[in-house]
C-alpha cells in the first residue's frame, strides 16, 4: 500500500472522528488508508452511527447466538440430567445431536428484531455522550471517566429495547421449552404473566450492563490509546481491544448475569427446590436464591461460556461499526464531492 511521509498529513494526522485530537507527530509516515481515515470529517452524522451500530449488532448477535445458546442453558442453576454440560464445544455437539441441527438457534429471530434498533440507540448515545463529556471533562484527548459515563448512559437507552427480546430468547433457548416460537412465547408470557414479564429483570439487567459497559468501554478506549495511538482505521487493532474489553467486563459481571438468566427464565426447579411459590422477583432474591441453591459457586456458572461469548461477540461488535462509520461518512464526502 502505498505510504504518505512528511508535511502533507502532519498537521491533520491526529484528528479522529469522535472529535478528539492528537498530536500527529510531526514528520513521521502514515499509512494512505489510515490518512483517508482521519480526515474524514471530526463529527459523524446521528444517522452515520445509528446505521453502523445497528449493523454492528444485527451481525455480532447472528454470529455469536449459538454461544449463547449454550451460556443460558450453562447458567441454568437445576439444569435437567439430560442437559448437564462440561464445555462449551460439547455442549453445542449434544444439542445439536440430540436436539437437532437448528435448535442452537431458536430464538435467533426476535434477537435480531431487538439487537438492530438497541446497538443503533446505544452507538448513537455513546458517540455524542464522548464527544460532550470530553469536552466537560477533558479540553484535550480522552477521559476514562467521560467514557465510561457515556457507555452507562448508552446502555440505558440499549437495556430498554433489549430487555423483552432477552425474555423471549432466554426462554426459547432452555432446555425442553414449552414454546416452539418466539411468537407463541409472547403470547404465553403476556397472557400468564403480563407485560411486566418482559422487563422484570430490567433493573437486573442494567445493574450488570451499567458495570459491564463501564469496564468495556473504559478498557476499549484505554487499549486504542496504545495500540492505535492515531485513531486510525484499523481492522486489527479494533478486533483485540474490542475483544479485551469484552472478556474482562464479561467475566467481571457474570453474578450479575446469572441471577439476570434466572430471573428471565423463572426456572421452575430451580424455584421448587428453594421453596419459592409463584414469581421470583428483584435481583435482590434472585441473589439470595442462587446463594441457597449452589453458593458461592454458582455466581460464576458459565462464565467459560459468557468469556467464550463475549470476546468474539465485542470484536466482531466493533469492528464492524468502525468499518461502516468509516465507509458510510467517506461514502457520503465523495457523494458530496461529486456534486
Amino acid at each position: 500500500m502505498e505510504l504518505r511521509c512528511g508535511g502533507v498529513g502532519s498537521q491533520a494526522g491526529g484528528r479522529r472522528m469522535d472529535g478528539d485530537s492528537r498530536d500527529g507527530g510531526g514528520g513521521g509516515c502514515k499509512d494512505a488508508g489510515s490518512e483517508d481515515y482521519e480526515n474524514l470529517p471530526t463529527s459523524v452524522s446521528l444517522s452515520i452511527h445509528m446505521t453502523a451500530g445497528a449493523m454492528a449488532g444485527i451481525l455480532e448477535h447472528s454470529i455469536m447466538y449459538p454461544v449463547d445458546s449454550v451460556k443460558t442453558r450453562m447458567q441454568s442453576l437445576n439444569p435437567d440430567p439430560k442437559a448437564h454440560y462440561t464445555s462449551v464445544y460439547g455442549a453445542l455437539k449434544k444439542i445439536i445431536r440430540t436436539e437437532g441441527f437448528w435448535r442452537p438457534l431458536r430464538g435467533l429471530n426476535v434477537m435480531m428484531m431487538g439487537a438492530g434498533p438497541a446497538h443503533a440507540l446505544y452507538f448513537a448515545c455513546y458517540e455524542n455522550m464522548k464527544r460532550t463529556l470530553n469536552a466537560v471533562f477533558h479540553h484535550q484527548g480522552n477521559s476514562h471517566l467521560a467514557n465510561g459515563i457515556a457507555g452507562s448512559m448508552a446502555t440505558l437507552l440499549h437495556d430498554a429495547v433489549m430487555n423483552p427480546a432477552e425474555v423471549v430468547k432466554q426462554r426459547l433457548q432452555m432446555y425442553d421449552s414449552p414454546h416452539r416460537s418466539a411468537l407463541s412465547c409472547i403470547r404465553t408470557v403476556w397472557g400468564t404473566e403480563g407485560l411486566g414479564a418482559f422487563y422484570r429483570s430490567y433493573t437486573t439487567q442494567l445493574t450488570m450492563n451499567v458495570p459491564f459497559q463501564s469496564i468495556h468501554f473504559i478498557t476499549y478506549e484505554f487499549l486504542q490509546e496504545q495500540i492505535n495511538p492515531y485513531r486510525a482505521y484499523n481492522p486489527q487493532s479494533h478486533i483485540i481491544s474490542g475483544g479485551l474489553a469484552g472478556a474482562l467486563a464479561a467475566a467481571a459481571t457474570t453474578p450479575l448475569d446469572v441471577c439476570k438468566t434466572l430471573l428471565n427464565t423463572q426456572e421452575n426447579m430451580a424455584l421448587n427446590l428453594a421453596n419459592i411459590s409463584g414469581r421470583l422477583s428483584g435481583m435482590a432474591n434472585a441473589f439470595r436464591t442462587v446463594y441457597q441453591l449452589n453458593g458461592l459457586p454458582g455466581y460464576f456458572k458459565g462464565v467459560q461460556a459468557r468469556v467464550i461469548y463475549q470476546m468474539p461477540s465485542t470484536a466482531i461488535s466493533w469492528s464492524v461499526y468502525e468499518f461502516f462509520k468509516y465507509f458510510l461518512t467517506k461514502h457520503k464526502l465523495e457523494n458530496r464531492t461529486l456534486y
